[in-house]
């Protein structure tokens, strides 16, 4: 169960850093000029979204979910699991609202300015504290 862990773990950070890192590109995307630039940041954020963050996504779930049918009774009870749960769903649908910027800059149809995506940038960070303060101090 402890490598069962650390792999939910390593999943987790590697997604929270697409996470963090995808909005920035948007903002420099957003923000660039040139057709080099621009074309430069529209892959790096195709392959961050997919290379990266897709399947960091999917194993922090796959993880997670594994993780809980050790003792599923516990976790039907454990308050902090529901929050934390809720939290989880809220940043798959970031995720997924990250993904369709991806298609957007790649489109040529993003109407968002680079002050969006610099406040955009900052949900995850707050969903992070939340959901490591629920999964270790599990204050209810």
């Amino acid at each position: 169960m402890l490598w069962l862990k650390a792999f939910h773990l390593i999943s987790m950070v590697c997604w929270f850093a697409a996470l963090f890192y995808l909005p920035r590109l948007f903002v420099y995307h957003v923000d660039a000029t040139d057709s080099l630039s621009k074309d430069r940041f529209q892959i790096m954020e195709r392959r961050l979204y997919r290379g990266i963050a897709i399947p960091s996504m999917i194993a922090t779930i796959v993880f997670g979910v594994w993780l809980i049918t050790f003792n599923p009774e516990y976790y039907k009870s454990a308050g902090w699991l529901h929050a934390k749960l809720t939290f989880v769903v809220l940043l798959i649908g970031y995720h997924h609202i990250c993904g369709s910027y991806v298609k957007k800059f790649a489109a040529g149809t993003i109407n968002k300015s680079g002050r969006y995506f610099r406040v955009f940038n900052e949900l995850p960070v707050v969903a992070l504290v939340i959901i490591v303060i629920l999964a270790v101090v599990r204050p209810f």
